[in-house]
């Protein structure tokens, strides 16, 4: 039938396949058509030469085309409603949805002859594009949050991470390369050739970057004093722009060489396409994990100053407000970071504690009487040491002018 869909998703995009008017109609109902970007059958030349049932295969994307779009939680919650099945191909889902003729509704339909899931080669190969745009997806995103990054950082910070990322110019231009090549078409073999022994470099960066988050976070101390835990705060603010930049940098071009490696498969092992889908992914994922590993203890210790200083608003009104305003910030570009990973913030904005209501809570009075006592006895001791002073010089002054008598 001319208007029946097929949706395939891999949980982190939504291919849908079909005649191109019924592709089209369907994603315009979903309200996804303006954000849908072209699935190229034509990349699957590999694949069906490696599989069986050419012809047919060769039939099914003559007559179709499909359409890709990259899952937000909004729009994954609504593809479940159109009841996706696990398929054979690992981590994939599918189903055919109907014309909806009169009604607004599409709706599912028993797979029939022309169902991808007839060809496993077909559905395998199209699980690997939607792998590939899901990864230059995140890498345009990531080439966005730099842009942003750049314009906040001041000279000095700029500075350090442009030496830093030098590290990885030679890898940068290599990976651009390869990129241009395949997008004019050019042999994928030679463009792959060029970024194979890339990874380490940027492994090796993303290292550095990370303990430099870890140490970031320790030079938080919540046993300081309110001054000394703004004056730290601040610092980190402005620095974690400077290896958050890093790290998306490395991620980026990360994911531009997994793209390419995709491209090595498809033409070299298209049989291993889906376990090497599958291990790219895993990997990635472990990436991310160490990533909101050290993003999350540099944020609970900045989170546990931020405690102690506004504890201590009464006598600190302008260095807590400092503190919260600071980590906020910190907190902004860590969550922007994670949004292109895919990684949801799961902590909210902090709010300072106004003086006014400060003044009205006992433990604020407390720490306030605590911190007052201290700095009395403290003054008491200064005048007491000062008196002394005074007194002995006097009377080494008498005892001058006695002998001098």
């Amino acid at each position: 039938m001319a208007n029946e869909i097929q949706l395939i998703s891999d949980g982190d995009g939504l291919a849908v396949i079909g005649n191109p008017t019924a592709v089209e109609s369907f994603l315009d109902s979903v309200g996804l058509l303006s954000l849908s970007k072209d699935l190229r059958f034509d990349r699957l030349g590999s694949i069906l030469e490696a599989g069986a049932g050419i012809a047919q295969a060769a039939s099914d994307i003559g007559a179709n085309s499909g359409r890709y779009v990259k899952l937000t939680k909004e729009s994954a919650q609504l593809v479940k409603e159109f009841g996706l099945m696990k398929t054979k191909t690992r981590g994939v889902s599918h189903a055919m949805l109907g014309d909806p003729g009169s009604i607004s509704k599409w709706l599912q339909i028993e797979n029939g002859p022309g169902s991808l899931l007839t060809n496993p080669a077909l559905l395998s190969g199209a699980a690997g594009i939607m792998a590939q745009l899901a990864k230059q997806h995140e890498a345009n995103e990531l080439k966005d949050l730099l842009t942003k990054i750049d314009e906040k950082l001041d000279d000095v910070r700029r500075a350090q991470r442009d030496s830093v990322l030098a590290k990885m110019d030679s890898v940068a231009l290599a990976i651009e390369e390869a990129m241009t090549i395949r997008e004019y078409g050019g042999n994928r073999e030679v463009g792959w050739g060029k970024v194979q022994s890339t990874s380490v470099t940027i492994a090796e960066v993303q290292a550095s970057a990370l303990r430099a988050l870890e140490a970031l976070a320790d030079k938080v101390d919540s046993k300081c004093k309110v001054g000394g835990i703004a004056k730290a705060v601040k610092e980190i603010e402005q620095e974690v722009g400077l290896w958050i930049a890093v790290l998306a940098r490395c991620f980026q071009l990360q994911d531009e060489i997994a793209v390419l490696e995709l491209d090595q498969v498809f033409d070299t092992a298209p049989a291993d396409l889906d376990g090497h889908r599958l291990a790219l992914s895993v990997a990635k994922q472990k990436r991310r994990e160490l990533v909101v590993g050290k993003t999350k203890y540099l944020m609970g210790r900045m989170d546990e100053a931020a405690g102690v200083a506004d504890s201590n608003v009464l006598l600190h009104a302008w260095a807590a407000r400092s503190v919260v305003d600071s980590i906020n910030s910190a907190a902004v570009i860590v969550d922007n970071f994670h949004a292109p990973l895919g990684i949801e913030s799961d902590r909210d904005s902090l709010e300072a504690t106004r003086w006014r209501d400060a003044a009205r809570n006992p433990k604020q009075l407390k720490n306030a009487g605590a911190e007052a006592g201290r700095k009395a006895l403290t003054g008491v001791a200064i005048a007491a040491t000062a008196a002394a002073a005074v007194a002995v010089s006097a009377g080494v002054a008498k005892n001058a002018t006695e002998r001098s008598e």
